[in-house]
């Protein structure tokens, strides 16, 4: 056998292409012959085989054959073990020993741990975090088994940034922020190759899943608006359509979406992410204008996000407003004889409504109650008197105003906007002329008021005459001064004043009456006639007055008494000289007899009249108080005047008066005397009646009609009438009942009142 025991081989695997032959040492034999002839055998091996090689020369060779290749990886080294034989009786053998060691050459790729790998990433995982380590391994020996890793794909493209390995330890990492509503999955291709020549590489796959969190709020979307909202709109109207979503998945992106003030509006879904805005309420314009609506949505993500938009409605305007004045009356004063074009008032009416809808003329609607009576017996409209600017409402004088001719004027205003269709609304005004002192006094007719004292004469030329009996005590009527003022109050209130003569005359005139009486008994001494100027004077600012001269005739009594009566017979006509009786003839008889027939009559005249005024005078003292115009206390004058109404005189008396013979229509209101309450108390304090009358004057607009019961104390209602007449006092007191009253309201609760008539 060989010297050696052993044998190393080297072969390359793969390389080596089978039926390769490595040679092998022969063995030797010392013996000759047979016994020296030599048999090789190889231990069973599959990919080698030995094979001698018969040769000319002494020595034979031999080979070791490779049947198959050989692969490293699989068996590195092959140990087999050659035997050799000799020809003898028993043969002898000898063995060595074969050890192939397989060379190493980069037949194998890496080759990963698992080919594909899942990973679930949360979405808000921070950068740097590991997702997998990925793990791929080389048989080879050497720099063939160093293995790098690298990605080599990414789906989709756009996430290169986010992923990187780590070449050597396979760590994949994540460098970039994830958005599951960006991208939900990554697809990552991983090489891995080692450093052969040339190199190998084995690959893999990571799929990273991405999972949702709730990191986006709700978004609302107005898809369709259809502004302005008219304010008629019925309810239902669809306001804007909004479409409502979450990127969020699951619970986080499933909203609930609500509107936000609750009315006048709603939300209704119309299908998944879709909500119509309703109206769900009437509007009004007027009272707000426009809506700041706003839509709030809300997830079901733990904890919840919110989203809103704001969404602006204007409503548009429509007519639905009327113009509307401040006031549903006014009250307008103006005086007399004011100039032409002069403004009055102003009046305003407020539309609520825009534009046309708001835009408000005025007129003076003849349609409404206006207009007054004109002196001539015809009526004359309202608009005759005042206009109204249309677009300033500037109440103005067409002409000067004569309290004369009219003191109320009662008209309404129509205020129309320029809608479609136009509204309007009225207002009343009541224009009180405020009287001026433009009337001077007026005397009257002598003998136009009925019987009374002697006077006679022309009231025009202001020369009056009269007839006084020599010896007449003082204080006896001789004459009255009638006199009127077309004013009223203080402008119509007159006092009389005597001018001529002056100092202690035998005359003196009533301050406030106008009545010529004795103020001394009359004497031979003072004349046949005396000459009286008496001077009537109003209580206007300034004052205006009148003149009216009166001459007195001093005669015997007979013949006074036969002036009088002559003056009565003629109603007025004029006697310019005393009757002279003459002696012992027959025309003295009969004027004698005519003389006490007529002073028969007169006596009873009187004594009448005093009785019935006694009369008068006790049931309107004690009877129930529904005949007396006021309570105790300060009496209240019913009369128009620059501040409405006033009240004058603190004094007390019953009497109802107006200038005797005249048809204006002039009234005086006192309170009267209660009697006083029992007690010292009441003596004291009640006041003592005046002697005199005091005379006022009552507006046109108050004669000859009721007064309705708000201006009378609230008395027990005495249901009769009464009929004062005198020379002095011609009126007539009727109690009334509902009916007609100086305003177009209903009386007072009572329903009742006073009619006086003239």
């Amino acid at each position: 056998l060989a010297p050696a025991a052993r044998k190393n081989l080297s072969i390359a695997e793969f390389t080596t292409l089978p039926g390769s032959r490595f040679p092998l040492e022969s063995a030797s034999d010392a013996d000759i012959g047979a016994n020296a002839q030599l048999s090789y055998t190889l231990s069973p091996s599959e990919y080698f085989t030995v094979e001698e090689e018969n040769s000319n020369s002494r020595s034979k060779s031999l080979f070791l054959v490779l049947t198959k290749p050989l692969d490293r990886e699989t068996l590195p080294v092959h140990r087999l073990v050659l035997t050799a034989s000799d020809g003898g009786r028993p043969s002898l053998t000898g063995t060595v020993e074969l050890v192939i060691s397989v060379l190493d050459i980069n037949d194998n790729a890496p080759q990963f741990n698992q080919s594909v790998y899942s990973v679930h990433l949360l979405e808000d995982a921070l950068e740097g975090t590991v997702l997998v380590r990925v793990n791929a391994t080389d048989p080879d020996l050497g720099t063939y088994g160093e293995v790098i890793y690298e990605i080599d794909t990414i789906v989709p493209p756009s996430a290169s940034g986010i992923f990187s390995i780590d070449a050597k330890s396979g760590d994949i990492r994540l460098t970039d922020a994830l958005d599951f509503e960006t991208v939900a999955f990554y697809d990552l291709q991983i090489k891995a190759k080692d450093k052969g020549t040339p190199p190998l590489s084995g690959h893999c796959k990571v799929l990273v899943e991405v999972l949702d969190v709730n990191d986006n709020a709700p978004e609302v979307w107005v898809t369709s608006l259809s502004v302005p909202v008219p304010e008629d709109a019925s309810v239902g109207t669809v306001v804007a359509l909004l479409s409502v979503s979450d990127r969020d998945s699951g619970a986080n992106g499933r909203v609930r979406c609500a509107v936000w003030p609750a009315a006048p509006f709603g939300l209704v879904s119309t299908f998944a992410g879709s909500y119509s805005l309703v109206l769900r309420e009437a509007l009004d314009r007027e009272r707000v204008s426009e809506y700041e609506v706003e839509v709030r949505a809300e997830d079901g993500g733990s904890p919840s996000l919110r989203g809103r938009r704001g969404v602006r409605v204007p409503v548009s305007d429509v007519n639905d407003n009327a113009p509307a004045f401040a006031q549903a009356v006014y009250t307008v004063l103006a005086r007399e004889n004011n100039a032409a074009g002069a403004e009055l008032a102003r009046l305003w009416a407020r539309d609520p409504d825009e534009a046309d809808n708001g835009r408000v003329r005025y007129s003076v609607w003849e349609g409404g109650v206006g207009g007054v009576a004109s002196a001539g017996g015809g009526w004359r409209p309202a608009s005759s008197y005042v206009s109204v600017d249309a677009e300033s409402g500037r109440l103005w004088a067409l002409q000067p105003l004569d309290y004369e001719e009219v003191q109320v004027l009662q008209f309404e205003v129509r205020a129309v906007d320029a809608g479609e269709p136009p509204l309007c609304g009225n207002a009343t005004v009541q224009l009180f002329v405020v009287d001026e002192n433009d009337n001077a006094p007026a005397l009257l007719p002598a003998g136009s008021g009925g019987p009374g004292p002697g006077v006679s004469g022309e009231a025009a030329s202001g020369a009056l005459w009269a007839w006084a009996a020599w010896g007449a005590p003082a204080g006896q009527v001789v004459a009255k001064i009638r006199a009127v003022d077309a004013d009223s109050g203080y402008n119509a209130w007159l006092r009389y004043e005597l001018w001529e003569p002056r100092g202690k005359g035998p005359f003196r005139v009533g301050l406030y009456s106008g009545e010529v009486s004795t103020a001394r008994a009359l004497e031979e001494a003072d004349g046949p006639r005396q000459r009286l100027v008496i001077v009537v004077r109003d209580h206007g600012e300034p004052a205006r007055s009148a003149t009216a001269t009166l001459s007195v005739s001093l005669v015997e009594g007979t013949e006074a008494a036969l002036a009088a009566a002559g003056s009565s017979l003629s109603s007025g006509a004029v006697l310019r000289a005393g009757l002279r009786p003459a002696e012992g003839g027959a025309a003295a008889t009969g004027a004698a007899a005519t003389t006490n027939v007529w002073l028969v009559v007169a006596i009873c005249a009187v004594s009448s009249l005093f009785l019935l005024a006694v009369v008068l005078y006790g049931a309107s003292r004690w009877a129930p108080r529904a005949g007396v115009l006021s309570g105790p206390g300060p009496a209240t004058l019913v009369c128009a005047s620059e501040v409405g109404s006033w009240s004058y005189s603190q004094r007390q008396s019953r009497s109802l008066c107006v200038a005797d013979g005249a048809g204006k229509s002039d009234l005086m209101v006192f309170s009267p005397n209660f009697p006083p309450p029992p007690g010292p108390a009441a003596k004291e304090t009640q006041p003592e009646p005046p002697a005199l009358l005091d005379t006022v004057s009552v507006p046109h607009c108050l004669a000859s009609r009721p007064f309705p019961t708000p201006l009378l104390p609230s008395v027990p209602f005495l249901f009769c009438s009464f009929t004062l007449f005198s020379p002095l006092c011609p009126f007539s007191l009727t109690p009334w009942a509902g009916g007609e009253g100086i305003r177009d309201e209903p009386p007072g609760p009572a329903g009742s009142g006073f009619s006086f008539r003239m």
